[in-house]
């Protein structure tokens, strides 16, 4: 699968912003796990100690995001394209 980050969280994967993560389970929380164990922090910043998807953080798969999907449970197809974006705030 194909996980792409933005510059803010590229930095904590060596300053690269297209990762290929071979999912431990055809779902996005397979997905996180795999990148968990070549990237710990950066898996920290997507998922808190319970395995949930930080509020802050939104996930999308082919485009839709997962929170509408299943959340960790949504299931990944061959060649997914995996997209993780920070919320933006303003005022």
């Amino acid at each position: 699968m194909q996980l792409v980050l933005p510059g803010s969280l590229a930095d904590l994967a060596g300053g690269v912003r297209e990762l290929d993560v071979e999912p431990a389970g055809a779902t996005v929380a397979g997905l996180l796990d795999a990148l968990a164990a070549r990237h710990p922090v950066l898996e920290r910043r997507i998922r808190d100690e319970a395995g949930a998807l930080r509020r802050f953080v939104n996930v999308y798969v082919d485009g839709e995001d997962v929170r509408w999907q299943g959340g960790p449970a949504t299931p990944l197809r061959d060649g997914a394209v995996v997209q993780v974006l920070p919320s933006v705030a303003g005022g």
